[in-house]
């Protein structure tokens, strides 16, 4: 790779004359704040032969004013000029020495009000930002982490005051330097209209002689590196803990984020890469009126109070804290419930029946002409890192919904779908939805299950809306869920789970026509077989099914689930069931127990095992 040649962008090579001094265009201002590879970003520039680099000047003065506690404020009081404001004009804008441009890093926070004006009128400014679900848990024992330490609201505003000056800087996002240091680079350096040189990419490991005072306690990392390493392919827990200053830094993250520069690669090196960044934003006085948007929310308690604090990935944005876990209106899913999806359960550390799972999703996808799906690894890579973000291991239950991504504008045609698709996935910690011991009570539906004429139900699709009028169904006769027929009246399945009935030793089962062929149903169909209980698919008359031994449904969710109420008929020996007795318990029976055992037995043995 070759660097571009000086005087390619001469006006940035050289030193300015005299009549440009109060621009200060020599300058590169970097604001960031702790933990974020301001340093790394330093060190890089350090590089270059043309640029000589400053570390945080106005330090000394930011704890004279504020009395920030730091282990090595005595240092940096004795090394370094307190005064402000003689530190800009002598030390940040002084003329270079040696070389044509400087470049200085700062931590947002030490943009003093009375210093901005100095400070940001004139040279040439920077941000960058980290994730704080990233940054957070990356503050120590040096200073305990807080929204005013992350700088967040500090380099928003600087972002804005640029902005209305006319000015609006390039925002560098971190972990995009991680993962393509290059191509963020070259696209850093033509918003700055630099030539952009290799030698940026590394650096030798130590300590260097641009390092401030406090270097021992904060750059231990840095000094061990020899270039920008890349993310961690997992993220660590979360200290839930820190969860609400999450939820605090989220929306300045979010805004500044969305200025991030794109990596620039030979495909788009003749785009504008700071088009991101240069749009300025104008703010409009107006009274509030009264809407929905200002009244608040109700806040419900949850069946699982530890869901309260989620992440969950959702589309580009990666992993976001369940209040910010939205997909843009503009979503199929939205517009149409265009979206098919995944219901898996995590065993002990195993992912039960991933691949099966996976298979049917991309099927789905094939099957209603998604375009621009992504890779099969991509979507592993999402639900693993949601996994190890929550710390989920045992005892949670996934739904992952691909849809077919954010429209253009509103309406139903997929040729308005340009953006590609949409990966949620939401992990819970969920046990059994049912009650596996004393059973379920069902109602028939009058809704009938959607026929393959209509919409095949071989495609786990988002639009239940079929279901959802059998649950109220149920939901209204006070039962747990609904049975639902086929437009010839055979017995299909319920609203949520495939179902199957015993009959003096032998198991029945729906055909797979109208109903979902679940993963959680095949999957006992071969566990009766190796069990050598007889099992046979066939059509199922609702008088068959009250006339049933046992009763019993599958799925993910839910696993295997006994009913012992049907349409207010006791199922097999549960004679003493009835609607009318609200705490009556029933039983599964003999054979629902028997598999119920093997299913166990095999979530303890099987599954794709995560790799944290």
């Amino acid at each position: 790779m070759t660097s571009e040649t000086p005087s390619e962008h001469a006006g940035a090579s050289l030193k300015p004359s005299a009549g440009d001094v109060s621009d200060a265009d020599w300058v590169i201002n970097l604001w960031s704040g702790p933990r974020s590879l301001s340093t790394s970003l330093m060190y890089s520039f350090a590089q270059r032969p043309d640029t000589e680099v400053v570390d945080e000047p106005l330090y000394a003065d930011f704890l004279t004013v504020t009395g920030a506690p730091r282990p090595y404020r005595q240092l940096v009081l004795d090394s370094m000029d307190s005064n402000g404001k003689r530190v800009v004009d002598q030390v940040v804008y002084s003329p270079t020495k040696s070389k044509p441009l400087r470049f200085v890093k700062h931590m947002a926070k030490q943009c003093r009000e009375e210093l901005q004006a100095s400070l940001l009128s004139r040279g040439r400014h920077v941000i960058l930002v980290r994730d704080p679900m990233l940054l957070i848990p990356s503050f120590g024992e040096v200073s305990p982490p807080s929204l005013s330490e992350t700088s967040l609201p500090h380099l928003l505003s600087i972002f804005s005051s640029l902005s209305q000056m006319g000015r609006p800087p390039p925002v560098v996002d971190a972990t995009r330097l991680q993962s393509d240091p290059e191509g963020v680079l070259k696209a850093l350096c033509q918003a700055l209209d630099i030539s952009f040189y290799p030698e940026m990419l590394s650096w030798s490991s130590g300590k260097r002689p641009e390092d401030g005072v406090w270097a021992p306690w904060w750059y231990t990392t840095t000094h061990a590196s020899t270039g920008f390493a890349p993310p961690a392919l997992y993220p660590k827990p979360f200290p839930m803990e820190h969860y609400s200053l999450l939820e605090e830094c989220q929306p300045f993250f979010s805004l500044l984020h969305s200025k991030a520069l794109a990596p620039l690669t030979t495909t788009n090196a003749t785009n504008d890469t700071t088009s991101n960044s240069s749009s300025s934003n104008t703010t409009t006085s107006t009274s509030p009126s009264p809407s929905l948007s200002t009244l608040p929310l109700p806040s419900p308690p949850l069946p699982v109070p530890a869901n309260e604090k989620l992440l969950v990935w959702v589309g580009e944005e990666g992993l976001v804290p369940r209040r910010d876990a939205k997909i843009h209106v503009l979503d199929s899913a939205v517009q149409g419930g265009d979206a098919v999806w995944e219901g898996l359960r995590v065993y002990d550390g195993r992912v039960f029946k991933l691949q099966d799972h996976l298979d049917r999703l991309f099927d789905s996808a094939k099957a209603m002409a998604f375009a621009n799906v992504p890779p099969r690894e991509h979507v592993a890579h999402a639900l693993v890192s949601t996994l190890a973000a929550n710390g989920m291991r045992d005892n949670a239950h996934v739904r992952l919904t691909l849809t077919r991504g954010k429209k253009v504008t509103s309406g139903m045609s997929p040729h308005f779908n340009l953006y590609g698709c949409t990966l949620i996935v939401l992990a819970e910690w969920k046990p059994p939805v049912y009650d596996n011991a004393r059973g379920i009570k069902l109602v028939t539906a009058s809704t009938r299950r959607n026929s393959p004429q209509c919409v095949d139900s071989h495609i786990h699709h988002n639009n239940l809306i079929n279901n959802i009028l059998a649950k109220i169904e149920g939901n209204n006769a006070g039962a747990d869920d609904a049975v639902m027929l086929d437009v010839h009246g055979y017995v299909s399945e319920t609203n949520a789970t495939n179902i199957f009935m015993v009959k003096r030793g032998l198991i029945l089962t729906p055909h797979a026509d109208s109903c979902l062929p679940g993963i959680t149903r095949s999957t006992v169909i071969e566990l009766a077989k190796q069990e050598g209980i007889p099992i046979q698919e066939c059509n199922i008359t609702t008088a068959q099914l009250h006339a049933a031994d046992e009763i019993f449904t599958t799925g993910t969710m839910g696993e295997l689930t006994p009913c012992v109420l049907l349409d207010n008929r006791p199922i097999g020996n549960n004679v003493n069931i009835s609607d009318c007795e609200a705490n009556s318990e029933g039983s599964a029976g003999p054979i629902t127990q028997r598999l119920q055992e093997a299913y166990k037995k095999l979530t303890s043995m099987e599954g794709w095992p995560l790799p944290f």
